[in-house]
């Protein structure tokens, strides 16, 4: 799990591309204070592991269902991303909780300045729409933010200029593609609602004859 608290800027010092894979390597100070083979870390808020490490760079493997589903295939040498290692129980706790799995792809149609704050507007994909709410959290490349709007494809979303200056949303440009996971647990009480909908089979009295029909008496 993750916070989408973004604790470092990376940048992508190599890229191997393979049938359906994609190798990736990251240059990076903070997160390699206390990496290990196998480490979960969210790169632009996708969920990878960690098959190497040196002193200066990690390496992962995006997979085929990764590469479809994120914009990490479109990443060259020298991009910056957002670095995230796994939330620790010892941890502080903030933003909200994020699993790495990516829900869908959006694009950046629309910047907008308003005082110190920029608010973005992303086209995205019409299902995720339920899943998503106003004054709710969404996870945009890995970063926590909260939802000023959400209808007709369309999320808004604010940057203080904190986030802006420690993320790589700072210097997104219309036309860009951010990754976009919605909140996991909206998604459980979605899914709660959807299944508290559901017709329920009728339960019958218990009679005579029903425990005579089910062999109980005779």
């Amino acid at each position: 799990m993750f916070t989408g608290l973004v604790e470092e800027i990376g940048r992508v010092s190599s890229v191997t591309k393979r049938p359906n894979a994609v190798q990736l390597s990251i240059r990076a100070k903070h997160i390699l204070e206390d990496v290990s083979v196998g480490d979960s870390i969210a790169v632009n808020g996708v969920c990878v592991t960690v098959s190497r490490f040196s002193s200066a760079a990690f390496t992962v493997d995006v997979m085929p269902e990764t590469i479809k589903s994120t914009t990490l295939k479109d990443l060259k040498l020298n991009d910056p991303v957002n670095l995230e290692r796994a939330m620790q129980a010892s941890g502080r706790y903030g933003g909200h909780f994020m699993t790495g799995h990516v829900d869908s792809v959006g694009r950046i149609v629309r910047i907008v300045a308003k005082g110190n704050a920029h608010y973005l507007n992303i086209q995205i994909a019409s299902g995720l729409l339920p899943h998503i709410v106003v004054k709710g959290s969404v996870a945009i490349d890995g970063t926590s933010l909260t939802v000023f709007g959400a209808e007709s494809r369309m999320l808004t979303v604010s940057l203080i200029p904190h986030t802006s200056g420690q993320t790589i949303l700072g210097d997104k440009k219309i036309g860009d593609l951010v990754n976009i996971e919605c909140d996991v647990l909206q998604r459980y009480v979605q899914n709660q609602q959807e299944t508290e909908k559901k017709p329920r089979p009728v339960k019958k009295d218990l009679t005579y004859e029903t425990l005579q029909a089910n062999g109980f008496i005779n």
